[in-house]
């Protein structure tokens, strides 16, 4: 007879109205929802550790797709300490916030009768490119206001939080909230994205703005070597999730030993044997030395946009409460930059 002794049986999910059983129920089942229910664990375990530090990776259209209010809710409960983004995620979360929206269209659209009517598409959802410009303006009018100025993505935008909550104080965005809460916000390609596009709108205009993306990469390393230990949860790959993880490497480099972060988490659907960066599991990372052996890892292979609404929710439905670490970004000396 098979020998069944230590193995745990798997369990029908049960439907109901409570995400965070939903989720729990999940990870006794198989393939993808098993993963999800399980990320849903490795992220409460995570936040239950006082000594751990927890880095958000943010690629893909997010906020065009809706996820706006729950990057909110996650960075109001701090369920994260600081976040790397796309800058076209940021971008369009600024927009959001001053009043640019984004509309329910079509992924079958006509694309040259969307570009003769100044429609932008992404995928589904439809935005006016003029009033994205309009945005362009207003960054670009900002940056001039503060030249001159030469610092890191996360000093420029930490700025364009405050000046976003004065200037429009009953508006939320993900950029307000991380000001708020003093949740840092790095860009590592800000010049890839209408950000970029607005502060060469000024460049061009004489004015001195001068993003310095090295010191972007030595502040957050930084904030890696001055903890104990780290977690990291992705939400796609690209440069935010590469920005993550190379701090490891920068470390070693440094003669600082940091051996991988100790947890992690990714929601992709991207897969590994195209050999791109998103899609490679965590298990590859340890050869790079950004993971160790030991990390507590979940990769889920499934869309975004139907992976955060049930995580955040899950989280918040478990009343799990931040066990606070000592230190918080007011205790992280930023040695470059502002």
């Amino acid at each position: 007879m098979v020998e069944k002794k230590g193995m745990k049986k798997t369990a029908p999910v049960v439907p109901t109205g409570d995400v965070s059983a939903l989720l729990e129920g999940m990870a006794m089942t198989g393939f993808q929802g098993r993963k999800l229910g399980e990320s849903v664990a490795v992220w409460k375990k995570m936040l239950a550790d006082p000594e751990c530090t927890i880095f958000f990776g943010l690629s893909g259209a997010m906020v065009p797709a809706g996820m706006q209010k729950c990057l909110v809710e996650m960075v109001r409960h701090h369920y994260v300490d600081a976040v790397a983004s796309t800058g076209a995620n940021i971008f369009h979360d600024i927009c959001e916030h001053v009043g640019v929206c984004h509309y329910l269209g079509h992924h079958n659209a006509d694309d040259a009768k969307l570009y003769e009517r100044g429609i932008d598409r992404i995928y589904d959802v439809f935005a006016f490119e003029e009033e994205f410009r309009d945005v362009d303006r207003s960054i670009a009018a900002f940056g001039e206001s503060i030249a001159p100025f030469r610092g890191s993505s996360r000093a420029f935008i930490e700025l364009y939080g405050k000046h976003l909550l004065k200037k429009f104080p009953k508006k939320e965005s993900l950029v307000s909230t991380c000001t708020r809460e003093n949740v840092p916000i790095f860009i590592p390609a800000l010049a890839d994205s209408s950000i970029g596009i607005g502060l060469l709108i000024a460049r061009r205009r004489g004015f001195d703005v001068n993003i310095d993306q090295i010191t972007d990469a030595d502040e957050i390393t930084r904030m890696v070597e001055d903890v104990k230990k780290t977690g990291v949860v992705y939400v796609g790959g690209g440069v935010p999730k590469n920005f993550i993880q190379q701090t490891q490497v920068i470390g070693s480099i440094h003669e600082k030993d940091l051996g991988g972060h100790d947890y992690a988490i990714q929601y992709t659907t991207d897969a590994p044997h195209w050999g791109g960066l998103s899609g490679c599991t965590f298990d590859e990372a340890i050869s790079w030395g950004k993971e160790s052996s030991s990390t507590m890892q979940i990769q889920c292979h499934t869309d975004a946009t139907i992976a955060l609404p049930l995580v955040i929710s899950a989280l918040i439905s478990s009343g799990v409460e931040r066990a606070r670490r000592k230190g918080t970004k007011k205790n992280v000396v930023y040695r470059q930059g502002l």
